[in-house]
């Protein structure tokens, strides 16, 4: 795991490559504290350089920017190959010989021997890369497919520039930066920046699955697809698993188990996050059923009861015999982060789980260097709420006139919250447990906002934004084209639930979830590894059947059945609790005067972002404890916290 960086001139001109390079790769240290490299051609107009945190290969065999034996590629490269062993196995059969032991020898020996689109997609693995063909004298930006690293990209003037975060191209000395207020509105309504948008116009996001080649003599690079999550949903959809339930379970276990195995290679202490639910309990089931040694697990615990998940955790670890650490948090510790954030995460980002995300992370690496996370088991097995209470209402209320169900929303918001959740708490001794939520009175009034859309997808859009109409509290903005409001970048699978799941794949997952604890890990020199997304189980998970999925309104029903052979179900039943803090209440107490300095109005009016008035209502409307705004204010205070970080930088 790695932090790459990358320069490419348009126009020759003379300046000190080496030490802006140096300067550039100096602002990824975290990523990469063991060691680092500089390579560049003057007279070609190309330096690349490297952060590495050493994971596999720890000798000088595995520096980079590494060099092919050929001597026609040389590449900067951020993430891991896990089946390297077995092309290196194949690679030698065809004559070529190795110096080290590392990945990257093999990728580059890969390329030399197939191609670089053919042997990218024979690689499994997290991947983030600039590879310069010396010979072609073009650059080739490569991301994973799924995008669980990232790469920025862009020109800035006749300097083209790619690091895996944006405060590596703020180092170059031709950088020049300016928000993007329709990336902006796009933060508003999503709490966070979706691919291909970063906070700066003219920087993008590679998208996931593909290839980006550029030369210095031609500005429009050309992009290629080696792999695509649509093509992956419909070709599922149109050829479903034929095999039974029991088939499909020993089918999905051999994957899993392959795919665990491969990460949990590494010359480096490895462990676990454990939440106690169902993912992070099967990876690390898997894990424990494959180890000699107790797996090293670890939990964050909170005070605080309702968002407290820590005894379940210890319970699960007691059963499969971890080695567990749990850390209990105060408050006081937990809104330390907060000023962190901005830098962490490099461009504002807006889901609050960012500050438990970075708590587990900062206490795993101080016993390991690597930890397996159970994301992505939400989007490939049907976990998320949305998926069986979206197509539920839709199917009981989609029929209804427009007028009509506008009747039922405001019957929905007649009610407060905060009425609506103690009629809950009252009514939780009988209530079932799928109906036992946190926050139940928001989620019912986020419900009423869906109910008045004209068709099933644009309640999906509505469930997943908090602002709905951004565009009239950025001031000056236009929200741009997503994979949300692009019709033709939707997967063709015929149902609203699949239609769902495929959004959260290629929009949700790498632009929030991988994003939050890439930083969060990354921050700490922590590598993860996320074996739900090894691309074999992906496709396979889009061959199951959705009623193996999702089963008597109840998510990720395969999962559980192979979670059940490791852990009782006692262990792990109960209502799903996500990962949060109580920014809510927060907002109202300790955190007050940092938020009301970040909104303060006049302050608001002359940085010119946002309409100070419709902050500042949400903002007095929180504050009186009516409504409960955290999903409205938290990006606009992000946002915040990260303008004036940057300013200071400035």
């Amino acid at each position: 795991m790695c932090g790459i960086v990358g320069a490419l001139q348009f126009k020759k001109v003379d300046f000190d490559w080496q030490d802006t390079l140096l300067r550039m790769a100096s602002a990824l240290t975290h990523r990469g504290p063991d060691d680092s490299g500089v390579w560049f051609d003057a007279e070609a107009g190309i330096g690349l350089t490297q952060r590495r945190l050493s994971i596999v290969d720890l000798s000088p065999e595995g520096h980079q920017p590494m060099l092919s034996a050929d001597g026609r590629y040389i590449v900067t490269f951020n993430g891991e190959i896990y089946n390297f062993r077995k092309l290196r196995a194949e690679l030698e059969t065809l004559g070529h010989r190795f110096r080290g032991h590392s990945d990257t020898e093999v990728m580059l020996a890969a390329i030399s021997q197939w191609g670089l689109e053919a042997a990218v997609k024979r690689f499994v693995g997290m991947f983030a890369f600039g590879l310069w063909d010396r010979r072609e004298q073009v650059l080739h930006l490569v991301r994973d497919r799924i995008g669980e690293k990232p790469l920025y990209y862009g020109w800035i003037g006749e300097v083209f520039l790619f690091g895996s975060e944006l405060k590596a191209l703020r180092a170059h000395p031709s950088w020049h930066g300016e928000v993007d207020r329709g990336a902006l509105a796009l933060l508003m309504r999503l709490s966070y920046i979706p691919t291909p948008y970063s906070i700066y116009k003219g920087i993008h996001k590679l998208t996931p699955g593909t290839i980006l080649s550029i030369s210095a003599h031609q500005r429009e690079g050309k992009l290629t697809t080696y792999w695509s999550a649509k093509d992956v949903a419909e070709a599922g959809v149109r050829d479903p698993y034929r095999g039974g339930e029991p088939e499909a379970l020993a089918t999905l276990e051999e994957l899993l188990r392959e795919a665990i195995a491969g990460q949990m290679i590494a010359d480096v202490p490895l462990g676990a996050f454990l939440s106690g639910g169902i993912d992070s309990s099967l990876v690390v089931a898997l894990m424990q059923a494959q180890s000699t040694t107790p797996v090293k697990t670890f939990t964050i615990g909170f005070h605080e009861a309702e968002y407290n998940e820590a005894e379940f955790a210890k319970a699960v670890a007691r059963h499969l015999g971890t080695e567990h650490t749990e850390l209990y948090v105060t408050p006081a510790e937990t809104m330390a982060v907060i000023p962190r954030l901005p830098s962490l995460y490099d461009e504002p980002f807006a889901d609050a789980s960012q500050i438990p995300t970075f708590l587990v992370s900062e206490l795993t690496r101080r016993k390991v260097t690597v930890s397996l996370s159970g994301d992505a088991g939400d989007e490939l097995f049907g976990g998320y709420n949305r998926y069986f209470w979206g197509k539920n209402i839709w199917d009981k209320v989609g029929w209804m006139p427009q007028e009509l169900r506008r009747v039922a929303a405001k019957g929905l918001t007649t009610v407060s919250p905060s009425s609506w959740d103690a009629a809950f708490q009252g009514l939780s001794p009988v209530l079932p447990a799928r109906f036992k939520q946190r926050v139940p009175g928001d989620k019912l009034h986020k419900l009423a906002e869906a109910l008045m859309v004209e068709h099933p997808e644009a309640m999906y859009r509505n469930l997943v934004s908090s602002w709905k109409m951004p565009a009239d509290v950025v001031l000056h903005s236009q929200e741009p084209e997503t994979i949300l409001t692009d019709k033709t970048q939707w997967a063709d699978v015929s149902d609203f639930v699949l239609s769902m799941m495929y959004l959260d794949l290629v929009t949700y997952l790498p632009d929030d979830i991988l994003v939050k604890v890439d930083r969060a890990a990354m921050g700490v020199s922590l590598e993860t590894r996320v074996p739900y997304l090894d691309h074999r189980v992906v496709e396979f998970a889009w061959r199951i059947p959705l009623s193996l999925k999702i089963r008597n309104g109840q998510g990720k029903w395969l999962l559980r059945q192979l979670l059940y052979k490791y852990v009782p179900p006692a262990l792990i039943e109960r209502p799903k609790a996500g990962f949060g803090i109580p920014i809510v209440d927060w907002l109202r107490g300790p955190l007050r005067d940092w938020a009301e300095a970040l909104l303060d109005e006049k302050r608001l009016q002359q940085e010119g972002f946002f309409e100070a008035r419709a902050i500042r209502l949400k903002w007095k409307e929180h504050l009186s404890g009516h409504r409960n705004w955290q999903y409205y204010l938290w990006p606009v205070l992000m946002f915040q916290a990260w303008l004036a970080e940057n300013k200071a930088a400035a």
